[in-house]
């Protein structure tokens, strides 16, 4: 009698218990500081374009501009830092994933807006940690965000330590879900202190700020200036001719290091999550069998003792099987994830170039508004394709495993190796006429009913008829058979496509389907359209053309700036438009006195007002006029 192993053995009792802080109504409540936090740094960013309300308000000067928490196609700075950000909130995306979000009461029919609902607060909550990573006023960032993320951080400890079981999965489930989200919880910290740290010295004057934003990137620029160079044939290595080449002229953006870092700590929970649900579901295949054993002295039944063998054989086989493909399908995933970086890589190399031959007819010339609807929703569904592709493949997996083992291991264990080498022998032979009889038609449909080569260094003979007779009575004679070796084509064909779309299903970056049926597969859709929005963006040659029109722009604009522009930009973003005009006003008229006379009057009725107001202005003018000479005047003239 086998059985269950001791470290898959679990008790009755769950280790219900009470934590001290409900994390999921501190989400609800965290919504406060989140939306003050918001405004603060909205109220600290100024806004490039002013309207009226600014100048109706002159104390605003500017503010409350939009505050964004990541820009998504062009931002190739601290990447890995927006990546553990995304990692910050794996374990929210698993309980997305659950439902778990979903406002109560809501009718089935309006479940997608209350999905969008609970997404939208899950996105609010952790708004300031992105907001406060990219905005310009670092000092306050790196605070703000240094105790909001310290306040996610304690309050996720707590609740660990006063209760880490789950109602769902049982034993440590909430450890399980938030072990990543901690972990970078405490990188964001660290980065958090690090930025303070180093803008404080750059305050005090101890440091250099050599972190400005620049419209050309420095990669981008390398990659210009080596176009404009004869190319160098490098030695490479057998990892960078096969696997992967390192290129410093090129970087992935923000949004592909941060879909990469949260699909595997997604990854890495979903499998613990998958292991705990295996757990159960084999405590009660081994029980079953268990109480199957207890039974058998009762029951007279002579394949009962039989069936008591093959479920102990079931359940072995599965227990191994699983655990098998369980790295198997893991290390293909993780695979397929650094995979996905490789391919993208390549596209946009190939689109730079103009090489558009490797996408389907109907995307080469994509609609502008499915490329942008898709770079929003790329990194979401990246990581479901990822999640429900490892579950998939790793099912099939289950099922091919078993397939093997009892066609091929529980024989040789029962002493069967005879007959099962005689029908692996018969099996094997007939595939192989099969084959074969493939093959001869090609070798003589090449050697007997193809002409002459034209050129003698011609590798192959042109498709051209020969000895037509004999063709004819060969295609006759092999149509019957060709019929019967069609239903095992198909056969292969079915498996065939079972295997590669379970195993490529999570691969985003390529259609799974046929060709002319490309546009039915949304996740390929949604990939050419985030990699053309990421061409027209970022694509090196015309950021580094748009650069230069801007440089020659603005030293244009700097040579024919008279003084008068200089005076009025010298009062910044804090003065209206018409204030500045009423200063400029001013300083005209008093270094040109008789201007004030020229001026337009309003229109008056009575003539003797209109007669006041000129005698006022020619009095003015007269002031100011001897006031500029006095003190134009030199010193020798007043001697």
């Amino acid at each position: 009698m086998s059985y269950f192993p001791t470290y898959f053995r679990m008790d009755s009792d769950n280790g219900t218990c009470n934590s001290i802080i409900n994390k999921n109504l501190f989400l609800h409540y965290s919504l406060i500081p989140s939306v003050l936090i918001i405004l603060v740094l909205s109220f600290l960013e100024r806004r490039s374009n002013k309207t009226k309300f600014d100048d109706k308000l002159l104390l605003l000067g500017g503010r409350f501009g939009v505050v964004i928490p990541l820009d998504l196609v062009g931002t190739f700075s601290n990447r890995w830092t927006f990546g553990f950000a995304f990692g910050a909130i794996a374990n929210r995306v698993m309980s997305l994933f659950n439902e778990e979000y979903l406002p109560p009461g809501v009718p089935s029919w309006a479940r997608a807006l209350g999905l969008l609902v609970g997404a939208v607060e899950v996105g609010l909550s952790y708004y300031p940690i992105f907001a406060c990573l990219t905005t310009d006023k670092q000092i306050v960032g790196s605070v703000t965000g240094f105790l909001y993320t310290l306040s996610w951080f304690t309050v996720t400890l707590i609740e660990l330590i006063s209760c880490p079981y789950g109602n769902i999965y049982g034993y440590y489930e909430k450890v399980i879900f938030d072990w990543p989200s901690m972990l970078c919880l405490v990188f964001l910290m660290g980065r958090f202190v690090h930025i303070f740290i180093k803008y404080i010295r750059i305050y005090l004057g101890a440091d250099i700020r050599n972190d400005e934003k620049c419209f050309l990137p420095i990669h981008q620029a390398e990659h210009v200036k080596r176009l404009f160079r004869k190319p160098v044939l490098e030695q490479k290595g057998w990892f960078e001719r096969n696997i992967y080449a390192w290129d410093p002229c090129f970087k992935f953006p923000s949004r592909m290091i941060g879909t990469t870092v949260l699909s595997l700590f997604c990854l890495c929970i979903f499998i613990s999550l998958e292991y705990n649900i295996f757990r159960h579901v084999a405590n009660l295949l081994y029980g079953l069998e268990e109480q199957m054993a207890q039974m058998a002295p009762e029951i007279t039944w002579e394949g009962f003792n039989q069936t008591i063998v093959s479920w102990q054989e079931f359940n072995e086989a599965l227990t191994a099987v699983w655990f098998f493909t369980t790295f198997l399908a893991c290390a293909v995933t993780v695979s397929y994830i650094i995979h996905i970086l490789v391919c993208y890589r390549k596209h946009m190399k190939r689109l730079w170039v103009g090489q558009r031959g490797f996408l389907p007819v109907k995307f080469q010339k994509p609609s502008p508004s499915q490329c942008m609807a898709a770079i929003a929703r790329y990194s979401s569904w990246q990581v479901a394709y990822i999640l429900w592709g490892y579950l998939i493949m790793h099912i099939v997996q289950c099922l091919f495993g078993l397939v093997f083992v009892y066609a091929l291991v529980f024989p040789i264990k029962h002493g069967q190796t005879l007959e099962l080498l005689k029908g692996l022998g018969i099996s094997i032979l007939t595939i192989a006429i099969a084959v074969s009889l493939i093959i001869s038609q090609f070798l003589v449909a090449g050697k007997f009913f193809l002409q002459k080569k034209i050129n003698p260094e011609d590798k192959q003979k042109p498709l051209a008829l020969n000895n037509r007779k004999a063709f004819h009575n060969f295609n006759y004679f092999f149509f019957f058979y060709n019929v019967i070796l069609g239903l095992g084509a198909c056969i292969y064909r079915l498996l065939t496509s079972l295997i590669l779309g379970s195993w490529l299903i999570a691969r985003i970056d390529r259609s799974i389907l046929q060709r002319g049926y490309e546009s039915a597969d949304m996740g390929y859709n949604t990939w050419i359209g985030m990699i053309y929005v990421d061409h027209f963006h970022t694509n090196p040659v015309l950021v580094s053309f748009c650069n230069i029109l801007l440089t020659v722009r603005a030293e244009k604009r700097l040579k024919e700036m008279p003084m008068s522009c200089t005076f009025r930009d010298s009062g910044g973003p804090r003065t209206s438009a018409k204030s500045r005009t009423r200063w400029l006003l001013y300083y005209t008229l008093l270094n040109n006195p008789r201007l004030i006379i020229e001026r337009k009057q309003k229109q008056m009725d009575d003539t003797d007002n209109r007669n006041i107001v000129l005698k006022t202005r020619l009095l003015q003018a007269s002031v100011l006029e001897v006031g500029n000479r006095n003190l134009h005047q030199s010193p020798q003239d007043t001697n």
